[in-house]
């Protein structure tokens, strides 16, 4: 077994992922949505949502908490609005289908918005959102998630990460495309931490003393026994705003679960009263919003256009060479990451291995 970091083509690696979950039963079209999404994070440098979740997706099929055919079901609808029921199948399924309703919906009557129940993990919450902003129109996704958040002055977890996602069109080569968790760091960064065995810097997460916690496998028991919880944006306490991250943390929140009388919270862990493993059953909510309701998509690309160039003339700190909008040093990332392919850590490699080797996927010889 390889002791370092090896880098795999992009080409190699997404068709990898593709036949992974075509050999966990997922139909040839879903696995293609999945492994896009995947892809897509691992390009762009968000490398908590990418590759490394496969093992998670391949163990929750498995053992049947997670469908491999996903049963998108429209159960209520109007010309502007949707609720569905993914059924427990696959998250990056169910968000495509939806925002596809909502970007459809917004083009015939100016608005779509659908609200998804009965999901699962759904990869990058900005995938979703610059779908809209790719057919032209803008775009927002939301999610939550397993409880990691701690409410401000609380210690317990209680949300999730709970992503913000907003794409517009614009007249530059790139949407402008805002991610963000509303949590300072998300659980998946402290998953490569614990690969890489690096310590987080302080700040980030506290224990049930309310103080910070640095080590990642700790930090990873912690949330997993209730011990530990990520700090919402801001940190902990008010001195720096940090009701402003928990408060929209629980926004996402209301969103995802009261619009779909869905699971909510502490629902989200994965586990019944008896402890024994259930779907995880996450809401989702996307909106798209056809811009040509308000103002010629030309005009509207040359104002957003314009204020990402005021933007980025603006004075700068001294030092520092260059300021940036959101989403453009993932696109940047992109261009970069299609010339070296995807790092794959140690630890990462085992995980490839061993469902490259018990799928029968002998087709792929990888370096380590």
């Amino acid at each position: 077994m390889a002791d370092e970091t090896v880098y795999i083509p992009v080409d190699t690696l997404h068709q990898f992922m593709i036949d992974v979950f075509l050999g966990c039963g997922v139909p040839s079209e879903d696995a293609k949505i999945c492994a896009d999404v995947l892809i897509t994070s691992d390009m762009r440098g968000i490398e908590s949502h990418g590759v490394q979740r496969l093992k998670m997706y391949y163990d929750r099929i498995k053992s049947g908490i997670q469908q491999a055919v996903t049963q998108f079901e429209v159960v209520r609808e109007t010309p502007a609005t949707a609720l569905v029921d993914g059924h427990h199948g696959m998250g990056q399924v169910i968000g495509h289908h939806s925002m596809e309703l909502a970007i459809q919906k917004a083009r015939a009557v100016g608005v779509g918005a659908v609200a998804a129940k009965n999901s699962t993990h759904f990869g990058i919450d900005g995938y979703y959102a610059q779908m809209a902003a790719d057919a032209g129109l803008i775009g927002m996704s939301f999610t939550n998630a397993r409880p990691s958040i701690a409410p401000t002055f609380g210690v317990q977890p209680m949300m999730g990460t709970n992503p913000i996602a907003f794409a517009v069109p614009t007249d530059e080569d790139h949407p402008f495309l805002f991610d963000a968790a509303t949590s300072i760091i998300q659980r998946g960064k402290v998953e490569i931490h614990a690969r890489t065995g690096e310590p987080l810097p302080e700040g980030l997460v506290i224990d049930q003393n309310g103080q910070f916690a640095t080590d990642p496998n700790q930090i990873l028991k912690g949330l997993a026994n209730d011990t530990m919880a990520l700090l919402p944006i801001g940190g902990a306490g008010e001195d720096f705003a940090g009701y402003k991250g928990y408060g929209l943390a629980a926004m996402v929140e209301i969103l995802c679960a009261s619009l779909q009388s869905g699971f909510f919270m502490k629902d989200l862990l994965g586990f019944d009263e008896h402890g024994n493993k259930r779907p995880f059953g996450l809401g989702h909510f996307f909106l798209a919003i056809n811009i040509e309701a308000f103002v010629e998509l030309d005009k509207f690309k040359a104002t957003t256009g314009a204020i990402l160039r005021e933007l980025r003339n603006s004075r700068k700190v001294p030092g520092q060479e260059r300021i940036y909008v959101a989403g453009e040093k993932e696109f940047e990332k992109e261009k970069q990451t299609r010339i070296t392919g995807i790092p794959i850590l140690p630890s990462l490699q085992k995980e490839l291995a061993f469902m490259r080797d018990e799928l029968g996927l002998t087709q792929y010889h990888f370096p380590f």
